[in-house]
């Protein structure tokens, strides 16, 4: 089987030696910018540390940066890649284990808002990775945009709940059908998960519950069963706050 084309940065990320150059302000959470040498080349990283991950009432502590890594996995088992390359790293960390996912170089004056009329139908694949993540975060600054025009998604310690919790900046396709080709990727992904031999399930395994696993299982079979956009849903607010 061919070497996937991110193992050399997923090898880098999780063996090579992390310099801190500074620390990102906004947030709940503890989020550092961080320096790595690869040979003869410096590539900047995103370091979340476990110990700066502030404790929530409603997921289980210490979990948020192997959520990171869960949704590059997903990413990943789709086809999309949408999360740059991230892993989970125990070892030679300057504050203990947590999530290190290679950093995007960006224009910070872009997010969804200003790129959403160019990118409809990525956004359309966003929207839907989201529902399947049931991601409680996904605010507009947490797209981004590189320079050669791809778009980017970060920030997914806020995923993989039981319990509904989707909230989002992206409501324009609610009540729109799903694109075929973009449930079949799900059809496909949801085969990935039933199939134990496939190894998805092991690798989520490591980084969410057994019942998480499954709770994707359920929201990939009800949007193939009914492939529409949905309306917010329940009594939570449907947009995260900041909106960027």
């Amino acid at each position: 089987m061919p070497e996937h084309p991110d193992q050399p940065i997923l090898s880098a990320l999780q063996e090579n030696e992390i310099s801190l150059e500074g620390q990102f302000i906004q947030g709940s959470n503890y989020t550092f910018l961080g320096m790595l040498v690869d040979g003869d080349r410096q590539i900047r990283v995103v370091y979340k540390p476990i110990r700066g991950e502030k404790p929530l009432w409603d997921f289980p502590a210490r979990t948020l940066a192997k959520r990171e890594v869960a949704a590059y996995i997903v990413s990943n088992a789709l086809g999309w890649n949408l999360v740059p390359p991230t892993v989970y790293r125990r070892r030679k960390l300057p504050l203990g284990p947590g999530s290190l996912q290679l950093f995007i170089e960006h224009d910070p004056n872009h997010n969804y808002f200003t790129l959403r009329e160019d990118y409809q139908s990525e956004f359309e694949k966003v929207c839907l990775f989201d529902l399947l993540l049931n991601n409680a975060d996904r605010k507009g600054g947490h797209i981004l945009q590189d320079a050669t025009g791809k778009i980017w998604l970060i920030d997914h310690g806020l995923c993989f709940h039981l319990e509904y919790k989707l909230r989002t900046v992206i409501w324009d396709f609610a009540g729109k059908p799903i694109p075929a080709s973009l449930v079949a990727d799900i059809s496909r992904l949801l085969f990935q998960l039933e199939e134990p031999s496939d190894g998805i399930q092991d690798q989520l395994g490591t980084l969410i519950s057994p019942v998480e696993i499954k709770a994707i299982q359920m929201r990939i079979t009800r949007l193939i069963e009914s492939p529409i956009y949905p309306f917010p849903q329940g009594k939570n607010r449907p947009y995260p706050w900041p909106p960027i």
